[in-house]
């Protein structure tokens, strides 16, 4: 993911920022993001609740530093447009992590009734920026955001957090609902997948911030992941796993039917 600086920090990796989003599709040579099941919602515990997921990074944002690098305002200063995300030592990168959790996570809400979007539609393109990230949930009018990412933390660092918005201007008003949110979905991912908690920053597997142009610039319940470092071996092992990331996904779908019943 990034540094509370809001500049990436990702060994081996040369972490950009995001793109100018101003009106633009969601994501560079790739269609906007499809609000799958959007026209009809099948039957089911969530059924008709509106959930956007948001994959982290994207795997062409390497190729465009003079897209993603763009800074552009989240709410209380500027930040690159998007980062490339970090890897595990096997050259696991975040991006195809994140998008492979996404799409699990998005097709067990479906079966569940729920009308999910991602923020982007595939893991060739550039972006979208944070801000435009953000405003998909917005149009959208989300029961609930969750952004999903892997961290980059020094190797000997393990475990998951949940990171929560702290009150930046417009998303005040959001800042409690998210915390239910964050906590459903802390509980139900540490039931589901006996992940521990960060040992490096937080409590309880709970972080609060106000440096992330998701959190800021969100009018719904949105919430962050770092579902585990991507530079420690046995997190790594665990998320580069297709049966872990589907533990992963059916434990995440738990924590929005919990925060959303």
């Amino acid at each position: 993911m990034e540094n509370r600086a809001g500049w990436p920090v990702a060994a081996g990796l040369v972490c950009l920022g995001m793109v100018a989003c101003h009106g633009s599709p969601a994501t560079r040579n790739e269609p906007p993001p499809a609000a799958e099941g959007s026209g009809s919602a099948a039957p089911g515990r969530l059924g008709g609740k509106v959930i956007v997921i948001d994959p982290g990074h994207n795997g062409g944002n390497a190729a465009h530093p003079e897209v993603i690098s763009k800074p552009v305002w989240v709410g209380n200063g500027y930040k690159p447009c998007n980062t490339t995300g970090t890897a595990t030592a096997d050259g696991y990168a975040e991006h195809a992590f994140t998008w492979d959790v996404s799409n699990r996570l998005a097709k067990a809400l479906r079966a569940r009734g729920a009308l999910v979007t991602l923020t982007r539609a595939g893991d060739r393109g550039v972006g979208p920026c944070v801000t435009e990230r953000a405003a998909i949930g917005n149009r959208a009018h989300a029961d609930a955001t969750l952004s999903i990412h892997g961290d980059g933390a020094a190797a000997a660092k393990h475990g998951f957090h949940v990171i929560l918005p702290l009150p930046v201007g417009g998303n005040t008003r959001i800042v409690a609902p998210s915390a239910r949110l964050g906590t459903a979905i802390r509980d139900a991912y540490r039931s589901g997948t006996n992940m521990p908690y960060a040992d490096y920053l937080g409590k309880d597997g709970l972080d609060r911030r106000d440096d992330l142009g998701g959190l800021n610039l969100s009018t719904v319940p949105a919430v962050f992941i770092e579902c585990g470092n991507m530079k420690n071996a046995g997190d790594a092992a665990k998320m580069s796993s297709a049966a872990f990331r589907q533990l992963m996904a059916e434990s995440l779908a738990n924590g929005f039917e919990d925060y959303l019943r």
